[in-house]
């Protein structure tokens, strides 16, 4: 938590928050349940960066921002926890350490199994009293899917970012 002391870090914190608000605006809708985001990019930089609270952070901060300046349907608060647990996820697998394949691999596959499965087909269920089974085979078609599609994009921004990192954060 002492990094969070140092002006740089809440700076790149509030910037990843920001462009994370700015990604929640920008989603292809490709049913009621099911839609493709690109929220998940800055809170991973968040977490690989800065550790699992800066990542739980910008993420449940950004699910927040993104529904009061642009609101899609009732709020719930189970959206928001998966946000945290997310960032958390990504700081867990990522920080300090360094960004190979089979790292960026995991981290998308645990967030991949426990975010966008279990959890939003649960948060899905109880929001809109959909069938949890239908709901669920539908969820596991759209990840299996948007699984390596965000395992690219996830490799392609976090290797430039972690080495930006290293650069500008090797004093703290």
């Amino acid at each position: 938590m002492k990094r969070f002391a140092d002006v740089r870090v809440l700076t790149v914190c509030a910037m990843l928050l920001a462009v994370a608000t700015v990604f929640g605006f920008f989603k292809i809708p490709l049913s009621e349940v099911v839609e493709i985001r690109l929220q998940f990019l800055p809170v991973a930089c968040s977490g690989m960066l800065f550790g699992v609270p800066a990542g739980a952070v910008v993420g449940g901060l950004a699910d927040i921002l993104c529904y009061i300046v642009k609101p899609t349907g009732p709020f719930f608060p189970g959206f928001t926890v998966s946000s945290i647990i997310q960032g958390a996820i990504y700081g867990l697998l990522l920080y300090d350490k360094p960004v190979t394949v089979k790292r960026v691999i995991l981290a998308q596959l645990i967030d991949t199994v426990i975010i966008s499965i279990v959890l939003t087909t649960l948060w899905l269920k109880l929001l809109y009293g959909n069938a949890f089974m239908a709901l669920f085979s539908v969820r596991l078609i759209k990840s299996a899917v948007m699984f390596p599609i965000n395992t690219v994009l996830l490799m392609g921004v976090l290797k430039p970012a972690g080495a930006a990192g290293k650069k500008i954060f090797k004093k703290i």
